[in-house]
């Protein structure tokens, strides 16, 4: 008897799928653009506040504390309210806190609201790539969840344009540019009417008669016919454990109890427990040097001598390199599998890291930028692909909601150090350490399971 998470796996790629894929993607873009805009108003806000290293670096943090909070909580909410309104609420809080903070009269006021923003954000990210993997045929699985990421750089790359365009124009270019991350709060209704929940999750709720009308879709999409069974199918054993009085009871009926919580096994069990640590690692290191180098850029080039417009130019054209970092990344995947794609992109990016830091000219400050950007970024599209992969459906979304959690304490940190580590010794100690990071994840990378064609339930 065919499974319909097995039917899904089964499916050739359909518009369905690429409409969630779009779907999600640009509000995975929306994100990028409201992380990628405070580093450009980091930038003028020194300028025209005349802030400190270390107020802009609270500016630059405090997003990522909650970030943190988001991360753990929203995959928590995952498993237990559904993916997409998970995603959907997520947008509306930080689509309406980023346009609150274009009002900001004072850097108390940004600050808290910045707060707020990371909450949304963080909530996001996991619970977008989650749902996507859920409805990835299980061939190219990896390649869909990366090209998911991709997005991350058309979002990065918008608030690149926006940093050049907008935020120069006058004292309040700031504010504009952050009045335009309004955008994903209409967005979310776009999310909540027009993407469909998870099969996985439904089917763990006991939701049966709505799993089966969704794969249906999905198999009209694709021109196949459902299976001559499929109303009685029953989900797989993750979504029945601890439930099978709840399963034959509810035969008739069409629906089933939902999953008991003792039956949820732990991020932490015997069997996870390497994983997940392995997992920590890779995200601590990532973050760490992703938003240290990233959030400070056009503030280090400032610094460095080069006026405001000329360093958003050189940060947005840096910014470039991050697409075919992520197209690279989506081929290698399924070629080389994850563990190893994930690891040697960890390891450019430290040889990027290191010679950035070197970096005392234009020409070499760009290039050594571009390829930072060029590993880093193919790095975030394999690990994305890999978290999901490593649970199975009753804790996929905790178990990769608390990676993100623990990775955003590093992205909390890495700002807050930048002004510690430029005085020990400028930029050289600064992307050194990154590098070194950057080494620990590539590291970590090695250790974990290797998943490709492997389907969710084998986990």
């Amino acid at each position: 008897m065919t499974t319909r998470t097995e039917r899904l796996d089964g499916l050739p790629f359909t518009r369905k799928h690429r409409r969630l894929l779009v779907g999600s993607g640009v509000g995975w873009a929306l994100d990028a653009m409201d992380v990628g805009l405070i580093s450009f108003v980091m930038a003028a806000l020194a300028v025209h506040w005349a802030l400190t290293p270390t107020e802009l670096s609270w500016i630059g943090s405090i997003g990522f504390v909650g970030m943190a909070i988001g991360a753990a909580l929203g995959g928590l909410l995952a498993d237990r309210i559904g993916r997409r309104q998970v995603f959907a609420a997520t947008l509306l809080v930080y689509g309406l806190a980023t346009g609150a903070a274009a009002l900001s009269t004072g850097i108390a006021m940004l600050i808290v609201l910045r707060f707020i923003v990371g909450l949304g954000l963080g909530a996001e990210l996991p619970v977008a790539s989650t749902l996507v993997s859920e409805f990835a045929p299980r061939r190219i699985r990896g390649r869909v969840v990366v090209i998911l990421e991709g997005f991350w750089a058309v979002g990065w790359i918008m608030a690149a344009v926006i940093g050049y365009f907008v935020v120069p124009i006058g004292d309040d270019g700031w504010r504009w540019a952050l009045a335009i991350g309004l955008v994903p709060a209409a967005y979310a209704l776009v999310v909540r009417f027009g993407l469909p929940e998870s099969v996985r999750y439904l089917e763990s709720r006991g939701r049966v008669d709505e799993a089966e009308r969704i794969v249906r879709e999905y198999e009209a999409s694709a021109g196949v016919e459902p299976p001559a069974d499929s109303a009685g199918v029953e989900p797989p054993a993750t979504a029945t454990a601890g439930a099978t009085a709840g399963a034959t009871a509810g035969a008739a009926t069409g629906r089933l109890e939902p999953v008991e919580e003792s039956a949820r096994e732990s991020i932490w069990s015997p069997r996870l427990r390497r994983r997940t640590g392995a997992l920590w690692i890779v995200w601590f290191g990532i973050n760490f040097s992703y938003y240290g180098a990233f959030i400070w850029l056009p503030s280090l080039l400032v610094s460095q001598g080069f006026d405001l417009v000329r360093s958003f130019g050189y940060t947005l054209v840096i910014t470039l390199a991050q697409l075919p970092g992520y197209a690279a990344a989506a081929w290698l995947i399924e070629v080389w599998g994850r563990r190893v794609t994930l690891a040697v992109f960890l390891a450019g990016s430290a040889v990027a890291a290191g010679l950035f830091g070197l970096a005392g000219t234009p020409t070499t400050i760009i290039a050594a930028g571009m390829a930072l950007s060029f590993f880093n970024l193919g790095a975030w599209g394999a690990l994305y692909a890999i978290g999901p992969e490593l649970y199975p459906t009753s804790t996929r979304g905790a178990g990769t909601g608390a990676a993100a959690a623990f990775g955003r304490i590093a992205s909390i940190i890495a700002p807050l150090l930048v002004p510690v580590m430029l005085g020990a010794g400028g930029t050289v100690v600064v992307f050194g350490v990154f590098a070194a990071a950057f080494v620990v994840a590539a590291l970590a990378a090695f250790t974990l399971p290797e998943r490709k064609g492997v389907a969710l339930e084998e986990t």
